[in-house]
């Protein structure tokens, strides 16, 4: 297998090629279309390109269409919003109906005058029925001062009557009596006129609107209000607000005119009412019969709305995806350059090599529907220029995916850690989090959000849960991860399992203070259940996770070194592999790679039956370096000649990282320089268009200044990071021991002051407590345990992807492949 073969196999961005069109002017759009539909190609700004200048969006050419579809697409979302204020329910897309699929300009010009038509329909629909909503609102008001203005007069009228008929006026209240002076020459009581001003006012604005009527006219007037019942809806707001009708008896226009001013100053709304019996009685009659009138009309108005509305949406959503879609069409469409002499439109893309043939045959499908002689024109041309990355996702692995390029999107062509990532990024989580119970009940909530996608993903229940339900299939592997780390560490819920025969055996008795177990065979899988009921089960449990934690770090961070290799042999670049990738995995596993080889050989040896005590593994790699060749405690035999000879080759590591490549580079450059190939570069190649061209020659003039020094410093950055980052990183991963260990911890401490406590209580009252105490601990187990540990597992997880495993290989300067695809605009309506 070529390294070219097995680089796809190892599943790297996909090969990207730039390919230039040439459409007809007539069938310009029908193919933008086309490819829209099919959805792999990264449209390029050729005109900005060409012009060597950063355009305008006005200075386009198809900025005239835009504007009308953006007018068209306002119209829409005007009756969108007034389908939504009613109990309509909109018809979703109909994805493989024509109706959605671009069509000719008539076809389109048709669309626009209909979505028009609608528009103006239920506009003026609408401002009829406000105009109507606002009368009959009015009417209502009247009937309330008409209603309460007609009990006034008849209660001063009954007053009056009451006042004449009486014999003595000492009788008579002081507060009445003051009233019915002012009231003596009300219309209709005695027969002198006074004027007065009625209407409805903000129950609100009542009392300010008595103290300044007192003040300003200085007491001359008389004021009565009654609160209308119900709360009304205000003709100018329509708003349910509490009113009251009032009336104001004054003398003089003068007088009569502030008041009007003040009253309607505070929102109050003046009525006109006669003061004569028989007037008022005749009003009221109409009042009512105007009010029934409006009420039919207001029903049938409304009806016709609702009919012309559930007509639209049984298509708006429709008319929506072509809107957009013309859009795009037109959007991509503008950054075409119009070739005046074959009478076509030139543009570039980019698009996965194994897809052409797929553009090619949509091309020609378009021009036999179209009927044409001229038909669209495809070439693949050469660039320097860099091209998008492509990786090909489904929904499995897009979550993976989407960590990666959160960090940074890969460089075109290298490796993709996203693959790896479906391994490693959960198995690390476990290694942190595995509790066979916790990794069971988020098991259980990732297995719901997966079998229930298709229903969940068309609802919106906010960001978070849209973030979980978008990595559910990444939650499913941490869950399946825990439970199996979890069987490893023989816990579930912090208790131990006793699944096999342990392989420990309790004395009976003994006569020292201390018991001591004696191992009579091999736990068959994961930890012994003994251990954790012993008093030295911490210690155990801390040296087995922390040395576990080295052994995978280092294991991950050279699986990661080796990653740069297979770049390296991908881009045929020698010089890297032999002063980079070579002397960094040797400084590598010199090093860290020993301390692995110690750590597995120390557990193979049985110490019980050596004659010397087993050494410490880290007091073993300090004297390493402060006393090279003194061992004392050896591990093996001729472990000091091993250990100089691996000090000797990370120390030659050092110089030879830092110095090599910049040394052959300058060699290289100088020779070039001698042998007058200098501009060799600057004419050797020519691309297929002026664009090319220009970026080619540009791309040779930055080769051509080459700065030795900028190299050497870049390399001794490089080198330093390299080689102080072996150290760090590797400390780094102890966190997959330090969060295993704190989370068993704080699971134990919950279970011990819970449920722990409610076993020891007995009869009727146990099992309620039971009951409760059982309730309360699953709460804190899935919030704290489930969901505050696991997140806090997966940050961490993520930290050592990012920082310590992608740094080793990962260059991350790509960016991504946003190919123009009409998917995205019929999913808003799904």
């Amino acid at each position: 297998m070529s390294s070219s073969t097995f680089y796809r196999e190892f599943k790297c961005s996909e090969e990207i090629s730039l390919v230039q069109f040439y459409f007809p002017v007539e069938v310009a759009k029908l193919t933008v279309s086309a490819l829209g539909e099919l959805g792999i190609i990264h449209f390029r700004d050729v005109e900005s390109f060409a012009l060597n200048v950063d355009i305008n969006v006005f200075q386009r050419a198809f900025v005239k269409e835009i504007r009308k579809l953006d007018e068209v697409g306002r119209q829409l979302r005007f009756l969108y919003g007034e389908i939504k204020k009613t109990d309509i329910k909109i018809s979703s897309v109909r994805s493989n109906d024509s109706a959605t699929k671009a069509s000719n300009l008539h076809q389109t010009d048709e669309l626009y005058e209909k979505i028009s038509f609608f528009e103006n329909r239920v506009r003026c629909l609408n401002e009829s029925y406000q105009t109507l909503e606002k009368q009959y609102l009015e009417l209502i008001e009247l009937r309330h001062v008409l209603d309460e203005t007609d009990k006034i007069f008849n209660k001063q009228d009954h007053n009056a009557r009451k006042m004449s008929t009486s014999s003595d006026p000492d009788m008579i209240p002081l507060l009445e009596s003051d009233v019915e002076q002012n009231l003596m020459n009300i219309p209709g009581i005695v027969g002198i006129s006074l004027d007065f001003t009625a209407g409805v006012i903000p129950r609100s604005c009542i009392s300010a609107f008595e103290r300044i009527l007192w003040r300003v006219l200085r007491g001359n007037l008389y004021m009565s209000h009654v609160e209308i019942s119900n709360p009304i809806n205000d003709p100018v707001t329509s708003e349910l607000v509490d009113k009251d009708v009032f009336i104001v008896f004054s003398h003089g226009k003068e007088i009569n005119n502030k008041i009007r001013k003040i009253s309607e100053s505070l929102g109050a709304t003046l009525y006109a009412v006669d003061n004569e019996y028989s007037k008022r009685y005749t009003s009221i009659q109409e009042t009512n019969l105007a009010i029934d009138d409006l009420m039919s009309i207001l029903k049938n108005t409304k009806q016709t709305i609702y009919t012309e509305l559930r007509l639209i949406a049984e298509n708006i959503a429709n008319w929506m995806t072509i809107i957009r879609k013309e859009t795009a069409i037109y959007q991509i469409m503008n950054l075409f350059i119009y070739d005046q002499n074959h009478k076509c439109l030139i543009s570039e893309g980019w698009c996965p090599t194994n897809s052409l043939h797929l553009v090619r045959s949509t091309l020609r499908k378009v021009t036999e529907q179209a009927c044409i002689q001229m038909p669209s024109i495809l070439n693949e041309i050469k660039t320097s220029k860099t091209p998008p990355t492509y990786h090909r996702t489904n929904k499995f692995t897009e979550g993976f995916q989407a960590i990666i390029d959160a960090y940074g999107v890969a460089s075109y062509r290298e490796a993709n850690p996203g693959l790896i990532a479906i391994v490693t990024f959960p198995f690390l989580f476990a290694i942190m989090f595995g509790d066979l119970g916790h990794g069971f009940l988020m098991f259980i909530a990732a297995l719901y959000l997966c079998l229930n996608e298709k229903k969940l993903e068309k609802k919106n229940y906010g960001e978070i849960f849209d973030m979980a339900f978008h990595g559910r299939y990444i939650i499913l592997l941490m869950s399946i991860f825990s439970m199996y780390t979890g069987l490893i560490y023989n816990d579930i819920f912090s208790r131990p399992m006793k699944l096999f025969k342990s392989g420990w055996e309790w004395p009976k008795s003994s006569e020292n203070s201390v018991l001591l177990a004696r191992q009579v065979g091999v736990y068959p899988f994961g930890i012994d259940s003994a251990w954790h009921g012993s008093e030295n089960s911490l210690i155990f449990m801390n040296s087995y996770k922390m040395k576990m934690s080295v052994i995978l770090g280092v294991i991950h961070m050279t699986f990661s070194l080796m990653l740069s290799l297979t770049n390296h042999i991908f881009f045929k670049s020698s010089l890297d592999i032999w002063t980079q990738f070579l002397p960094s995995f040797l400084f590598l596993e010199s090093i860290f790679g020993y301390m692995v080889f110690a750590i597995i050989y120390k557990w193979c040896v049985d110490w019980s039956k050596s004659q010397t005590p087993p050494p410490g593994i880290l007091n073993m790699l300090i004297f390493m370096f402060l006393s090279p060749g003194k061992i004392e405690e050896p591990l093996y035999k001729g472990q000091a000649y091993v250990q100089v000879f691996l000090l000797f080759i990370a120390i030659i590591c050092i110089p030879w990282m830092l110095f090599a490549k910049p040394l052959i580079l300058k060699y290289d450059h100088d020779r070039a320089i001698s042998q007058g190939y200098e501009g060799i570069t600057s004419q050797g190649s020519t691309s297929s268009n002026d664009n090319d061209t220009n970026e080619t020659i540009l791309s040779n003039e930055i080769d051509n200044h080459f700065d030795f020094m900028e190299v050497l410093i870049h390399q001794i950055i490089h080198t330093i990071e390299f080689c102080l980052g072996c150290l760090s990183h590797c400390a780094s991963y102890l966190r997959l021991w330090a969060l295993s260990l704190a989370h068993n911890q704080l699971s134990d401490v919950l279970w011990s002051m819970t449920l722990a406590n409610a076993f020891k209580r007995t009869g009727i009252i146990g099992a309620i407590s039971l009951v409760f105490i059982f309730a309360f601990w699953f709460v804190l187990t899935v919030l704290i345990l489930c969901l505050m540990e696991g997140t806090s597992a997966m940050l961490h997880s993520l930290r050592l992807h990012w920082v310590e495993a992608m740094s080793k290989f990962y260059q991350g300067e790509g960016y991504a492949f946003e190919p123009f695809s009409f998917k995205t605009i019929e999913q808003e309506f799904d």
